[in-house]
C-alpha cells in the first residue's frame, strides 16, 4: 500500500507529525508514505526516516485551478491507498475525493463528508497527541510516542567539528534561540523575548558558571537579534547551521536550550536535550509534551512575552 499525508505549516508542526509516521509505519511497515508540505518545510525530512517521497505545495497560496489540476495529476499517478489530512480546508478533502483514493482520513468538521473515515478533532491536547487521532481512523489505538529524530552521521560530524571551531567541544555549552520567523512576525504573533531580558539571564549565567559558553543560535531571521546581543556581549559565540540536520546535531550536543516557542525548540525536545522554552499568547501545553522531564513551558502570566521576568527563567535554570 502506499499512503499519502497531507500535512501543512511549518518545521514545528512536521516534527509534532513525526510520531504519527513513525506508528504509521509500525503498523504498516511495507507501506510506502509520501508527505505533501509546503516548500518551507521540506527540510525537515532530512532528520525523518518513515518517509519514501517529499511532495510539496503550498497549501496558503491562491493557487489556481492548473495549480490543483497538476496537484490532481501528481496524486493520481501515485496510486495512493489512504491518505490522512491535517488541513480543514475543503478544496483538500475534494482533492482526495477527486482522486478516489479508497480511505480518506481527516478531522471531523462541515466538509467531512469528502472523508471516508473522519476523527473527531480535540484540539485541547499537545498537538503530537491531537496529529496522531489520525491513526484511529486505521482502526489503530495506541498510544503517541514523544517526537523523536534520526540525525544523519555527516551533520553529527559538522557539529562536532563547528564545536572544535567555537572551543566548546570540551566544556560543553549552551544554547540561546530567541528569533522568530517571518511567518510569525507577518501574522503579529509575539515570539520575540527583548534583548535586554535575555542580558540579565546572561549576566547571571555567567556570574554562576563564567566558564560555561554561551551559543547564540542563527537562523535566517535571526540576524538582528544576534547582532544587538553581540554588540552587548561580543564574547557570545555564534552558530549557523545550514539545514535541520546539522542544528539538530548542534542542539543535540548542548548542556541547555533556551528558546521562544520555535522550530529549534521542537528539535531540541525530539533529541531529549533539557530545554526551557518561553511563551507568549501560544499555549505551551499544546506545544510540549505533559509526560516529558526534560523541557518546561514558561508561559506569560499577560499573554505578551515580554512579560516573563528573567528572574522566573533563572529560577527554572538553576533548579534544573
Amino acid at each position: 500500500m502506499r499512503i499519502l499525508a497531507l500535512v501543512p505549516g511549518g518545521i514545528g508542526d512536521q516534527i509534532l507529525f513525526f510520531p504519527t509516521l513513525e506508528d504509521l509505519k509500525r503498523q504498516y511497515p511495507k507501506a510506502m508514505i509520501d508527505v505533501m508540505v509546503e516548500p518551507r518545510s521540506q527540510g525537515a525530512y532530512r532528520v525523518c526516516p518513515f518517509v519514501e517521497e517529499v511532495i510539496t505545495f503550498d497549501f496558503k497560496d491562491r493557487n489556481s485551478l492548473a495549480d490543483y489540476l497538476s496537484l490532481l495529476g501528481i496524486i493520481r499517478d501515485r496510486e495512493y491507498g489512504a491518505a490522512l489530512a491535517l488541513g480543514s480546508r475543503w478544496t483538500v478533502g475534494a482533492l482526495l475525493w477527486l482522486n478516489g483514493i479508497p480511505m480518506r482520513i481527516g478531522y471531523e468538521n462541515q466538509f467531512s463528508w469528502f472523508l471516508t473515515n473522519p476523527v473527531p478533532l480535540k484540539t485541547e491536547q499537545y498537538a503530537a497527541y491531537m496529529y496522531h487521532d489520525l491513526l484511529q481512523g486505521f482502526g489503530m489505538q495506541s498510544s503517541c510516542p514523544l517526537p523523536r529524530i534520526n540525525v544523519p552521521k555527516p551533520d553529527i560530524d559538522w557539529a562536532e567539528a563547528e564545536q572544535k571551531r567555537l572551543e566548546i567541544s570540551e566544556s560543553g555549552y549552551i544554547l540561546m534561540h530567541g528569533g522568530s520567523s517571518q511567518i510569525a512576525e507577518s501574522k503579529g504573533i509575539d515570539k520575540v523575548y527583548p534583548v535586554k531580558r535575555w542580558q540579565t539571564i546572561i549576566e547571571d549565567i555567567q556570574n554562576k558558571q563564567p566558564n560555561l559558553p554561551i551559543v547564540l543560535l542563527q537562523g535566517p531571521d535571526d540576524s538582528e537579534w544576534v547582532t544587538m546581543m553581540q554588540q552587548a556581549y561580543p564574547h557570545l559565540k555564534v552558530t549557523m547551521p545550514t539545514d535541520i540536520g546539522k542544528l539538530a546535531a548542534m542542539i543535540a550536543g548542548g548542556n541547555l536550550m533556551l528558546c521562544t516557542d520555535s522550530a529549534p525548540m521542537h528539535l531540541a525536545v525530539a533529541v531529549g536535550t533539557y530545554t526551557i522554552a518561553l511563551f507568549g499568547p501560544t499555549d505551551a501545553k499544546k506545544l510540549l509534551p505533559p509526560e516529558s522531564d526534560h523541557c518546561i513551558g514558561i508561559q506569560s502570566p499577560t499573554g505578551s512575552i515580554a512579560d516573563i521576568q528573567p528572574e522566573t527563567v533563572l529560577e527554572k535554570i538553576w533548579s534544573g
